[in-house]
This record gives structure tokens, C-alpha cells and sequence, in this order.
């Protein structure tokens, strides 16, 4: 068995003729730059792609095959230069009967899968070229529709505020979902500002595995959460054995940002612009004009409808580490970054292997002693809110 670092959250920023495909996200992911990029620079060993039911990033997988560039590996998934396994995927939007609208990672084992897939959102969205395409029907329906094909379907960023299952439709899975489907569920993507101590105070939630993954919007944000895996080889189907935790297959650890960083981790108003850290969650309204009208943090939602005040881990989950990329260190710039990478091979390499002293030769003192701060979850952060990230800070600046 060997470990591998996987992240299976990754848009299409436009496909190769200039399309775009996730408009939010950067012109630079395209299939291809996203398989060097975790080659070159990253070191993420599995990606997955969650655009690859659109059309225009079918063909563009296809034009990659016939020119020997990438080719299709047993076992399933899409390889790269015998290193980069590129594992096809599509997330969705669903709407639940009058309870909102939520994102559903699909993972598909083949690009005839892919294909397969395609075809059947188009009879159910107004533009199957986009990203996150939305689905006029509940996640139960999608899932079936998935399974049918031999997909496999999990919730996506399960807490955030905007558009996730816990976030903004149920209390509880069952509300959702029958339980056929609980039962063949496998996987939970947290999400950003969400971690295993905050998700494991639902009892629900302790028969699955937990992913964390990036939801990366543009190149740098690749990997800035992933997870190892330890797996015989790179394949959709060991990917899969180690989401149902079977043949000695499984989630090893799972890496992170601090949820304290993330974008949603406590409520906002965005009337007062504020957002409230030092409140006790769970934060519902804002303390300073009493309006409803709030961005719900994910640790407030989370605090509103667990079970336990403190999580229960079950016996098969990992450790949650936190990790702060190098583009959140302070005083750790591009020009730093394309350097450590030169020196040491990845940004994977260097936050977890390269020493003090050998970061210290090529960025100096200060800042090797804040990339190792950063690995130890000892830099000082102040949490992120409606939107914008928390952040860590340097005492005196």
C-alpha cells in the first residue's frame, strides 16, 4: 500500500476553445494546465475534475487521448506523465422541495461514464457547458439518476451557508434522502471553514467518510485542503474502496485549512458589516441591529442542530490536520513560493518535509519560522466570515 495526497474538488475555469465553464473561476484551469500544475508545482498525486460532464471539457479530454498526451488507466480515471491520476467528475446543483438549493459532487469511473452523465443532465438543466449546473429536481432523484450509471454521489461543501445541504435545506439527512440511499452513501465533503471536531457532533454523519477537499477556483488553490489516502495504485476504483473503508483501503488524515480561516466559519450581517467572532455561536441574528438578514456562519449552523457539545469520533476517522497553504503565510509571496517549489520539488514537499533550516536557506529566517508555524497550527488567526477569509497575523505586524 502506498499513501497518496488527493483532492477531488477542482473546477474548469473554460474549456480549450475559450468557453467558459465555471465563470467564477480563473481562465487558467483548464483540463490540462490543472494535470500539470498538480504535476509540476502541487504534488497532488489523484485530482478530481468536477466539470468533465460538460461537453466542451469532454472533447477537450478527448483531443488529450488521441494526441498520447493523457491516457485512460485501468482501474479508472484519466493519467498524466505516470504520475497525476485525473479522476472525472461533475457537481451539481439540486432544488429540495421548498427548502433551497444545495451542491452534489458525482464521481465518474470512466469518460464514457462522463459521457454517459452528460447526456442525461442535458434533459434536466438549462446548460450543460456550465459548472454546477442547475438540476430541477431534489438530490434524491440526482443520486438515483447517478447510481444508475455506476456513479457515486456525495454532498458537496455539506455546511456552507450558500447552497449545501446542511447549509441551507435539512437538519438531517433523512429529510433528503431515503434510506436506500443513505445506506449507499459513502462519502461527506466538509468544506471549507467546516473540520472532522465540528462535523463528528452529528451522530448521522459517524457512518461515513469525510472528505476535504479544495473546491480550488483557480490554480494556486489546488490542494489547499486534500487528503491522503492509502491505496494499492492510483485509480477511480481504489479511490472509491477507500471511501467505503474496504480491502485495508481508507482515509488516512484529512488536511486543511483552521476552519477558523475559511470564508463562512462564523455568521455576518452584512448590513453592519461585521462579523461576530467573539459571540457565542450559534449567531442567528446580528447582536448589533437585530436583523435576520444574516450570512450564517458554518460554526453557528453547525452548533444549531448537533447532537453532541463536543464530537465523538468513531473508530474509523482520521485525523483532521490543519495546514495553511503557503499563499496564507504571511510574508510568503509568489516569488518565495516558485522558489521553495524549485528547491524542494512541490508545495506538497515543502509543508511536509523540508526542514527549518533548509526553508530558512532559501527564504530566510523569519519566514522559514512562520512556514513551520504554519505546519504546527501554531500561527495566531482571526476567523473569516460572509465571505472573506480569516487570516493569520504576525504580533507586532
Amino acid at each position: 500500500m502506498t499513501e497518496f495526497y488527493v483532492d477531488l474538488h477542482v473546477h474548469i475555469g473554460c474549456d480549450s476553445t475559450g468557453r467558459p465553464v465555471k465563470v467564477s473561476a480563473s481562465r487558467e484551469l483548464t483540463f490540462e494546465n490543472i494535470a500539470k500544475e498538480c504535476f509540476y508545482k502541487k504534488g497532488v498525486d489523484i485530482v478530481g475534475i468536477v466539470d468533465a460532464a460538460s461537453p466542451g471539457v469532454i472533447d477537450d479530454i478527448e483531443s488529450l487521448l488521441d494526441s498520447g498526451e493523457m491516457v485512460e488507466i485501468p482501474g479508472g480515471g484519466i493519467g498524466y506523465k505516470d504520475k497525476v491520476v485525473i479522476v472525472l467528475a461533475s457537481e451539481v446543483e439540486t432544488l429540495e422541495e421548498h427548502k433551497g438549493h444545495s451542491h452534489h459532487l458525482i464521481l465518474l469511473r470512466t469518460l464514457d461514464t462522463a459521457k454517459a452523465f452528460s447526456r442525461k443532465l442535458q434533459g434536466c438543466v438549462s446548460n450543460v457547458f456550465s459548472s454546477t449546473p442547475v438540476c430541477q429536481m431534489p438530490a434524491r432523484n440526482l443520486y438515483s439518476m447517478a447510481m444508475d450509471i455506476g456513479a457515486i454521489p456525495f454532498p458537496a461543501h455539506a455546511f456552507s451557508p450558500h447552497k449545501s445541504i446542511y447549509g441551507n435545506c435539512i437538519r438531517r439527512l433523512h429529510e433528503a434522502f431515503p434510506e436506500n440511499i443513505l445506506s449507499s452513501l459513502l462519502a461527506i465533503e466538509l468544506g471549507l471553514s467546516a473540520d472532522t471536531d465540528l462535523a463528528d457532533t452529528i451522530s448521522e454523519l459517524h457512518r461515513y467518510t469525510f472528505l476535504s477537499n479544495s473546491d480550488a477556483h483557480s490554480l494556486p488553490k489546488i490542494g489547499r485542503e486534500y487528503n491522503v489516502m492509502r491505496l494499492e495504485s492510483a485509480s477511480f476504483d481504489e479511490v472509491i474502496k477507500a471511501l467505503a473503508r474496504r480491502d485495508g483501503r481508507q482515509v488516512v488524515a484529512n488536511y486543511g485549512l483552521d476552519p477558523k480561516l475559511g470564508k463562512y466559519h462564523r455568521t455576518y450581517c452584512p448590513k453592519c458589516d461585521r462579523t461576530f467572532n467573539y459571540e457565542t455561536p450559534p449567531v442567528v441574528q446580528c447582536p448589533e441591529c437585530d436583523s435576520t438578514s444574516v450570512v450564517k456562519g458554518v460554526l453557528d449552523r453547525i452548533r444549531e442542530i448537533q447532537d453532541y457539545p463536543v464530537p465523538r469520533h468513531p473508530e474509523h476517522r482520521p485525523p483532521y490536520l490543519y495546514q495553511i497553504p503557503l499563499e496564507f503565510v504571511p510574508g510568503v509571496g509568489p516569488r518565495s513560493i516558485d522558489k521553495l517549489i524549485e528547491r524542494f520539488g512541490s508545495e506538497m514537499a515543502v509543508l511536509h518535509k523540508a526542514k527549518e533550516g533548509e526553508l530558512a536557506e532559501v527564504v530566510g529566517e523569519k519566514a522559514a519560522g512562520l512556514i513551520i508555524q504554519a505546519r504546527n497550527g501554531t500561527l495566531p488567526l482571526v476567523a473569516g466570515g460572509g465571505g472573506h477569509y480569516g487570516k493569520a497575523v504576525i504580533e507586532n505586524g
